[in-house]
């Protein structure tokens, strides 16, 4: 029988992450007609630096050279992607150290960003497509970004990218300069929200879940901390995230001390 009990561990960062564009959450108000919109896709984002690709964390993406054998010398922002529903399979594939090419073969490079790049996000929406038709590459695509007319349209168009088994809808200020850390500039709109959170201890089950795990102790990037207890599978119970290791869970508003209501278990987000 395995004794759970709560333990705090920071593990030290082992790669120089790059300073890359986050999402604030949708809010009521904005005039959708300032912003590009695009499907949130859920993939794995990545940099490509103008010779390799590289995780949100710095290290890299052990692609098959042929992958990246056309991409252009310019720097990329955007997401490996498989295809909606996907992100476990690809998740799969990303992690090896030694690339599969069959499985490689069916991955997708969509880029959104060019970092550092001169004029507003819709100008760089513009070179991102002519960039994707000079590279003549299968593995390199847009992420198409498209206007809409007012709010009503972008609900339905959520609407319609959920019915399909998408995540949700991402929104870009069209005027946007190149811009790193988390702005309102670039916001995500999901019928559900979601977060990311290191796992930093554990608290023991009881009854039916005696001797297994019964709650996770979770950090945010805010240092805010808080228990997570529902969600998991007996599998999941039974051999629970490591200490250190980053889970993404899902959660319907936050508390005014900044912790997430109605929390759940959602899948530990693979190493990147």
């Amino acid at each position: 029988m395995l004794l759970w009990c709560l333990c705090l561990l920071a593990g030290p960062c082992l790669a120089q992450a790059p300073s890359i564009l986050l999402a604030q959450i949708y809010h009521d108000g904005i005039d959708v007609n300032d912003y590009l919109v695009s499907e949130k896709l859920d993939g794995i984002r990545a940099i490509w630096d103008g010779q390799q690709l590289v995780t949100r964390q710095g290290n890299p993406v052990h692609a098959p050279p042929w992958f990246t054998q056309h991409f252009p010398k310019q720097a990329l922002d955007g997401e490996l992607w498989l295809g909606r529903g996907q992100f476990e399979r690809l998740s799969s594939t990303v992690r090896q150290s030694q690339p599969v090419d069959r499985e490689w073969q069916k991955v997708s490079y969509y880029v959104f960003e060019l970092p550092d790049a001169a004029g507003d996000f819709s100008q760089r929406a513009q070179q991102i497509h002519q960039l994707v038709i000079h590279a003549n590459t299968p593995y390199l695509k847009r992420l198409p970004q498209f206007h809409v007319a007012d709010v009503s349209t972008l609900k339905r168009t959520l609407a319609a990218v959920v019915a399909k088994h998408g995540e949700g809808l991402m929104l870009h200020r069209a005027d946007a300069p190149y811009l790193t850390g988390r702005s309102q500039v670039l916001l995500k709109l999901k019928p559900q929200l979601d977060a990311e959170a290191k796992v930093v201890g554990y608290l023991a089950g009881k009854g039916k879940y005696q001797g297994k795990m019964g709650a996770l102790l979770l950090e945010t990037p805010a240092g805010i901390r808080f228990k997570l207890g529902t969600g998991f599978s007996d599998a999941d119970r039974a051999h629970p995230p490591a200490i250190g290791s980053q889970v993404t869970y899902t959660y319907r508003d936050l508390t005014r001390l900044g912790k997430p209501k109605f929390a759940s278990f959602l899948r530990v987000r693979p190493p990147e």
